[in-house]
């Protein structure tokens, strides 16, 4: 498994984590709770994939792929499509 697409993986599982807690909390606040702490990690947790995600669109550095890198090789996408 290479760095990016480990950081890929791992992005789509934070989604769907973040889906989770926005699924768990809006059951919450829909039974008549007055507020939810799933709902409140839910945009807590999305509001960093988005911050996460424009530093890598501006900048083009990405931390989690510079952390990913340091466990895992970088990708050889050229070598995989031939």
């Amino acid at each position: 498994m290479c760095a990016e697409r480990m950081q890929r993986i791992l992005t789509a599982l934070m989604l769907g984590v973040i889906l989770y807690f926005f699924a768990t909390g809006a059951y919450e606040l829909k039974a008549g709770a007055s507020s939810s702490l799933n709902f409140q990690i839910a945009v807590v947790l999305q509001f960093f994939v988005i911050i996460m995600m424009l530093v890598w669109a501006f900048t083009n550095f990405c931390p989690s792929t510079w952390m990913m890198k340091k466990a895992f090789p970088p990708c050889k996408w050229e070598k995989e499509n031939e």
